[in-house]
């Protein structure tokens, strides 16, 4: 269901009813002493506000979401209601997803939403590991980028609530000439590093596969990304790259999660 395309289609519906109503319908009944407005009017005119506040919010500021997967374990639990900040990588018109105001680039260490790439109708978040130009490699499950590895601190094991397996945990940190940004991950060790894939995908040239792990070089106006839960993400090593313009917006804040109130609050 393409939800924007229906808020739009009320917008508009709504909204020719609205100006009706104040250039022609109002006058007619104040002139004929009328108070009340017909009842078909009431339930179109009358709701033209709200919904414009809903489709204006929605398409140009914050974007709710609802975490489906475990992809994202530690760092996203599933059930937890985000908010994507929807302009901070610029302004899009709506229904088409079409840039009309340039902005922020995705960093390196950032959440996001964006369209699948394989199927545009359904939305993913993943963690920006690599910019266009970088050479990425995830190699016996680490990772590097441009030659510089990432570093690992152990944590206690994490029993992941999808797999009610134990899981490593690692506070991930990028290298320090990018920023040494850090987050948690999990990995799963009775899982094989290595990624075997048959699928093609644009630039899939870019990606060479071995039995520990993969390597690509991120082409122009593409992102490398990654799940936390990298034993249990379908990510880029799997179906490649995420172009720009499918970028939906930043994940910033947990808004609600009815299984566990504690949740709430911004994460990394």
């Amino acid at each position: 269901m393409n939800f924007a395309l229906i808020l739009f289609i009320l917008v508009v519906i709504t909204g020719i009813a609205w100006v009706a109503d104040k250039l022609i319908f109002a006058p007619q009944r104040k002139a004929a002493g009328i108070e009340r407005m017909p009842l078909w009017l009431e339930y179109t005119a009358s709701f033209f506000p709200v919904i414009f506040a809903v489709f204006f919010l929605r398409s140009f500021l914050f974007e709710p979401f609802k975490i489906p997967s475990g992809s994202m374990i530690p760092s996203l639990m599933i059930g937890d209601f985000i908010l994507v900040n929807k302009y901070t990588y610029g302004i899009r018109l709506p229904v088409i997803n079409k840039k009309i105001v340039d902005m922020n680039t995705p960093q390196r260490g950032d959440v996001v939403v964006f369209r699948y790439p394989k199927d545009e109708s359904v939305d993913y978040i993943k963690r920006v590991v690599a910019l266009p130009g970088d050479v990425v490699s995830y190699q016996d499950k680490r990772l590097s980028l441009n030659g510089q590895p990432f570093t690992y601190e152990a944590k206690p094991d994490f029993l992941d609530p999808e797999s009610m397996m134990y899981a490593k945990y690692y506070r991930e940190t990028f290298p320090k000439e990018f920023g040494a940004y850090a987050h948690n991950i999990l990995n799963h060790p009775e899982r094989s590093g290595g990624i075997f894939t048959q699928d093609r995908f644009p630039h899939s040239e870019n990606c060479h596969y071995s039995s520990a792990g993969v390597t690509c070089t991120v082409p122009p106006g593409h992102y490398f990304v990654m799940g936390d839960n990298r034993d249990n993400s379908a990510d880029s090593r799997y179906w490649g790259f995420v172009p720009e313009k499918n970028l939906v917006g930043k994940a910033f804040f947990v808004w609600m999660n009815l299984g566990d109130f504690q949740r709430i609050g911004r994460f990394e």
